[in-house]
Parts: C-alpha cells; sequence; structure tokens
C-alpha cells in the first residue's frame, strides 16, 4: 500500500512539474510572440518616418535651390521664397505624427513603464499604416517641383507668392489623406 501511495505521490508531482514548464514554455512563447509584433509596430513607424523623412529632404533640397538662386539676387524676397520652400517639410511631420501615434496606441511611449501585449493583427496593421503614410508622404517630391516653380515666379514677380503658395499646397493633400487614412485605422485597431 506505501509503496502505491509514494508511486502516486511521484506520478502527482511529476505531472506537476510538467504542467508548470509547459506554463513557463507557454509564458515565454507568448513573450517572443509579443516582442516580434512590437517589432513590427517599430517597422511601421520607422517606414512612416523613414519615407516621408527622405521624400521632404528631396522636396526641400528642389525648391531650396530655386530659393537660394532667387534670394541671390533679390535679397528681398527671403520671406517669400521661405515659406514656398518649407512647404515640402510638412510630409515628414505626418509621418513623425504617425510614428508617435503608433507607439502611444501600443505603449511604447507615454511613460506607462510595462508595455501591453500586441497583437499579430496590431503589429501587421502598424506596418500597413507606416507604409499607407509613407508612401502618400512621397508627395513632398513633386511638392518641392512645384514649389521650385512658384519660387522662380516669385523671382520674376513677386506679387504671385500667394498664388504660388495655393499651387504648392496641392500636392500635400494627398498625404493628408494618406494621415487621415492612418489615423482611422489606428482608430479602427484600437490604438486611439
Amino acid at each position: 500500500m506505501m509503496k502505491k501511495r509514494k508511486a502516486a505521490i511521484m506520478v502527482l508531482f511529476l505531472a506537476a512539474m510538467f504542467l508548470l514548464s509547459a506554463g513557463v514554455v507557454s509564458a515565454q512563447e507568448e513573450a517572443v510572440q509579443d516582442d516580434q509584433n512590437k517589432a513590427l509596430v517599430i517597422l511601421g513607424c520607422a517606414l512612416a518616418i523613414g519615407i516621408t523623412g527622405i521624400s521632404s529632404a528631396i522636396g526641400l533640397a528642389l525648391a531650396g535651390s530655386s530659393a537660394v538662386a532667387v534670394t541671390a539676387e533679390k535679397p528681398n524676397l527671403f520671406g517669400k521664397c521661405l515659406v514656398l520652400q518649407v512647404l515640402p517639410m510638412t510630409q515628414s511631420v505626418y509621418g513623425l505624427l504617425t510614428a508617435i501615434l503608433l507607439m502611444m496606441g501600443v505603449g511604447l511611449l507615454g511613460g506607462g513603464g510595462e508595455t501591453a501585449a500586441v497583437s499579430p493583427l496590431v503589429g501587421t496593421g502598424a506596418v500597413w499604416i507606416g507604409l499607407a503614410v509613407g508612401l502618400t508622404g512621397i508627395s513632398a517630391i513633386n511638392q518641392g517641383m512645384v514649389a521650385s516653380s512658384s519660387i522662380s515666379a516669385v523671382g520674376r514677380n513677386p506679387d504671385v507668392a500667394a498664388r504660388g503658395i495655393i499651387y504648392t499646397v496641392m500636392p500635400e493633400t494627398i498625404a493628408i489623406f494618406g494621415l487621415l487614412v492612418g489615423i482611422l485605422l489606428m482608430t479602427g485597431l484600437g490604438l486611439l
């Protein structure tokens, strides 16, 4: 009888150890999956700010070249040229805003200490959100081209500056659409 009890206790002990170890392995697997999902969110942030940042830099360079040429001959037009030259930078602001909202949505920002678990849907969604905002932010390059032409026109006739700003802002609406879709998707995923 004593041997059966010892055997039963040993079986219960081994079963308990197996269940505990399985629980630890399961928790470790969940932690790895959560880290992979957070890495996807970080990738989404990088796509949003990386693509828009590069595009804005190209647009700024295109417009800046014309601004330097005009202000070299007519320094009094510096203010009007500067306004037109900085407009392609706004797309990078949209990328930055998207990255910040994504990071806050999953708890990577905000000082809350421990971050919340991130589902695969949210991780994958963040990549697509970052890509949507980033790709629509490529409009900064075209905006830089229009700004460059507007700056040249201001050099010939300073009275057309306001019209040049209107023309220059038009390509940006594409980036605004991308930001809006990104915010709506973040809301739908429960990040906002």
